[in-house]
């Protein structure tokens, strides 16, 4: 990309970490809140509504790769710009929907612009402008671990207030807000010179074939895994193990502030410290954790554990995600190697609720569930140890 101008990484914190809370809290977050009440309106099975979502899910993972292609070539104007328009435009749509097939459209329209502006893309974008691509995706995820404690309050008042409709018209609202934020945001982007290829190294498939790239996925895939699977059943997990019910609820509480502790003490090292070694401590705090909550069923001690190691391990590896690959990787043509990624992981992430219920109904219980987590766990460490072995990929993430 030209090296003229460019987003200050000032703005881009700001910039990316408003519209992507926004994003996600408009678009993801009061999916939940919405079944019951549609389900209720319009008669519809929760088998549909699910599905619809699900597809959507579906549609961005596929998605991802063309979005970080387009990205590599064009720039992020066009492309975000439009993805974050849409996103507004079709949850207005939404809100006025009456027929099944018009809902399951507008899912996978829905899961289309996910991946033309939000989490994957967005970062693929601070990678090609950041200064310091770790001192900012650290920042933005200071604000980003909010978008559910902002967004699901937020979400059930407006659903009591404005019911369904109305409450989905105003987060199109704010959704549309977001899209101006990201034209402001995005002046100053970087734009490939016309008919420069984005990179003379091997092509995409190529390095999908790559020891790095191979043992990145290998890790963001059970790391995405484990997440989906915990957020699922966490809590009916915890339950089955007879702790009162504010126990329950604190210690999946906990897992936030275990996040935010991660980022900070990351934050504060600066560039002390290189992503590979971060990398290194927070997938190998997965397997510790989850071993913990499969040695500890009647513990609070190792469950505390658990929780402590598992929350700061999701709290590194989110950032690891965007900084490390970049460390590992490189940041030429980062945008389609990070859709890969993000392609790659669609499948563990919606298996991973299924698989665990099906695992709990043949046991008859929670009991083999920890342990299989815990084997993905060795799976995040094993594969981040053989990507980090490997030698740099490209231009330092700084």
């Amino acid at each position: 990309m030209s090296e003229a101008r460019g987003i200050p990484d000032r703005t881009l914190f700001w910039g990316m970490a408003t519209t992507q809370l926004i994003g996600w809290g408009t678009i993801h977050v009061p999916f939940p809140l919405l079944v019951a009440p549609i389900a209720d309106e319009l008669g519809w099975s929760r088998v549909l509504i699910n599905g619809a979502y699900t597809a959507g899910l579906l549609a961005a993972g596929l998605a991802a790769v063309p979005a970080g292609r387009w990205l590599d070539r064009h720039g992020p104007r066009g492309l975000m710009n439009t993805g974050m328009l849409g996103a507004a435009l079709l949850l207005f749509a939404m809100s006025l929907v009456q027929h099944p097939a018009a809902y399951v459209a507008i899912w996978i329209l829905l899961g289309l612009v996910q991946a033309m502006c939000l989490w994957g893309t967005a970062m693929a974008v601070v990678v090609a402008e950041a200064r310091d691509v770790r001192r900012t995706v650290t920042s933005i995820t200071f604000v980003t671990g909010f978008t559910v404690t902002v967004f699901v309050p937020l979400s059930g008042a407006l659903i009591d207030l404005l019911g369904w409709r109305g409450a989905v018209q105003v987060l199109a609202l704010m959704q549309l807000g977001a899209a101006f934020g990201t034209v402001v945001m995005l002046r100053d982007a970087r734009v490939p010179a016309r008919g420069v290829t984005v990179r003379a190294g091997p092509g995409l498939r190529a390095r999908l074939k790559e020891p790095a790239f191979l043992g990145l996925a290998l890790c963001f895939s059970a790391h995405a895994f484990i997440g989906m699977g915990l957020g699922a059943h966490l809590i009916p997990l915890l339950r089955a193990r007879d702790w009162p019910e504010a126990t329950v609820l604190l210690i999946a509480a906990a897992h936030g502030p275990a996040q935010v502790t991660a980022r900070m003490l990351l934050f504060a090292a600066g560039r002390r410290v290189t992503m590979r070694s971060v990398g290194y401590l927070a997938s190998c705090l997965v397997p510790v954790g989850m071993l913990a909550l499969a040695t500890g069923p009647t513990s609070l001690a190792l469950t505390a554990v658990f929780v402590l190691c598992w929350g700061m391990g999701d709290g590194l590896l989110t950032i690891v995600r965007t900084a490390g690959a970049a460390e590992i990787l490189g940041r030429e043509g980062f945008g389609a190697i990070s859709g890969a990624l993000s392609a790659i992981t669609v499948a563990p992430r919606m298996a991973a609720p299924l698989l665990l219920a099906l695992l709990w109904e043949a046991a008859d219980g929670y009991g083999p569930v920890p342990w299989l987590l815990a084997g993905v766990g060795l799976a995040v460490a094993g594969g981040f140890i053989l990507a980090a072995r490997q030698p740099d990929g490209g231009v330092s993430a700084r």
